[in-house]
This record gives structure tokens, sequence and C-alpha cells, in this order.
């Protein structure tokens, strides 16, 4: 089989009746079960359409779960191994450190580099 473009890809789906488009300016993408939610950042949204019915395609990088427990809201925190590499080398420090600092900042890198940079002002 010959891998086809994109846009061939797109024209050949629409021939067998298959409508699809990407959704633009997704922020989030959450799915709720009974005992947690999903959140899906900056997702890549894919809609196909055939005979009436629509299949989302849902393609993210990072994801946080929040577990519900009697009425409580747990949260756990997800992140890439890009967020990880990326603070250990713009952080100057060891992955488990990079995790448990990604972990308490939520996983936001921004965050976590400032509290390894407080980090090391408190030390010195």
């Amino acid at each position: 089989m010959i891998p086809l473009s994109p846009r061939e890809l797109k024209r050949t789906l629409k021939k067998l009746g298959i409508n699809v488009e990407e959704l633009s300016n997704v922020r989030l993408v959450i799915l709720e079960t009974d005992d947690s939610e999903i959140v899906i950042e900056e997702p890549q949204v894919i809609v196909f359409t055939s005979q009436g019915q629509k299949v989302y395609q849902v393609i993210g990088k990072s994801e946080k779960v929040i577990e519900k427990r009697e009425g409580i809201e747990v949260s756990q925190v997800s992140f890439s191994e890009d967020d990880i590499n990326f603070v250990i080398q713009h952080g100057g420090v060891d992955r488990e450190t990079a995790i448990n600092v990604l972990r308490e900042a939520g996983g936001d890198i921004a965050k976590a580099l400032v509290i390894i940079e407080e980090r090391k002002m408190k030390s010195s």
C-alpha cells in the first residue's frame, strides 16, 4: 500500500462518504467518568462524520486525572516526557527531582522552574 498524504487521505475518505474536519482553538477536553475526570490540555481534535454519526479523535500531550472520592476531588497530575526533560535541562536537576517538582507545581513547567530556583537560592 502506498502511503497517502493528508490531503489525499481526506479526498479518499470524502469519496467513501466520510467528512473529516479539524476543530481549531480547542483548549481543553474533559472526559468524565463515575469516579474521575481526565483533562487533556491543548488537544488536537479531529471529527469524522459519516451517515450522521460523528467520531471524535483527541490527541493530546499532557493530561491531568482528577479522582473523585467521597465528595472530595484528589488531583493527580500527569505530564509528558518532554516536560520532564525540559525541567531537567533548564532547571539543572536530576530526573527524580524534576518529576517531584512538576507534581508540586501541578504540571506547570514555569512554576516548577521557579520552585527549583527558589530552592537553589535558599540553599546557597
